[in-house]
């Protein structure tokens, strides 16, 4: 398959939400851990109580599964004053098993969409999370061989994306990064001088939404990822 743009070698993609499904799995987590601690408080109160812990913890133990499950069992202690059964912090434990080791489903278009642009572009993996889960999910998905490199970073900003592009490709301004998330995924790559395409999900975490750069000459937006080589071949 040939490209109009040829001026463009490389394509990043995000994973969580981009290429799998994953935010489902939290608000369904985080439903069962609201059951669990409905006698101590009201619904709504223990959800903000949970993102705030969430948020207040990013920056210790970073995004995924395990700063999630930490962040329950500090929101249950915090709202029962300490009173919460062993029972219970046993049972937030398995529910972060759980998520561990949930099979990984793959987004519709996702895999005919990566091989066809393998080997027209390098494709590159970047996401953020926990190291050993990415690089399960990624494995679990069967995707890893369409990808010329994986980087999995603690945080997405432009200083990310211009040494990611610059060293596993021809850099930022040759370079395009695709994903789910406008704060984490499009508006640093614009800024990292690359294109972005966005391409929402029903279910994004509200740490992720961001004003979308609507005036930016290198943003797209797409409803699915079968949309991108049509898009790809108009770019000149």
């Amino acid at each position: 398959m040939s490209f109009l743009s040829s001026n463009l070698t490389a394509i990043g993609f995000d994973a969580d939400d981009t290429l799998w499904q994953n935010e489902q799995f939290y608000r369904l987590t985080e439903q069962r851990f609201i059951d669990l601690l409905a006698e101590h408080a009201d619904r709504a109160l223990i959800a903000s109580r949970l993102n705030e812990a969430e948020r207040r913890n990013l920056k210790l133990y970073g995004f995924g599964i395990k700063g999630f499950t930490l962040s329950m069992v500090e929101t249950a202690i915090e709202l029962t004053e300490g009173r919460i059964p062993s029972s219970a912090i046993n049972e937030i434990l398995a529910a972060g098993r759980d998520m561990l080791v949930h099979p990984v489903e793959t987004l519709p278009h996702v895999r005919e969409t990566l091989e066809q642009l393998a080997g027209n572009f390098r494709l590159i993996m970047i996401t953020k999370g926990d190291l050993f889960d990415q690089e399960r999910k990624l494995a679990a998905s069967g995707l890893g061989d369409l990808f010329d490199a994986v980087e999995i970073v603690s945080d997405k900003n432009a200083a990310t994306y211009q040494r990611i592009f610059s060293r596993h490709a021809d850099g930022p301004a040759h370079s395009m990064m695709v994903g789910n998330s406008l704060k984490s995924d499009i508006v640093p790559a614009i800024e990292a001088g690359s294109w972005a395409v966005y391409v929402p999900h029903d279910l994004t975490w509200s740490f992720e939404h961001a004003e979308a750069p609507v005036g930016a000459p290198r943003f797209r937006e797409l409803p699915h990822l079968g949309e991108l080589l049509p898009l790809l071949g108009k770019l000149g």
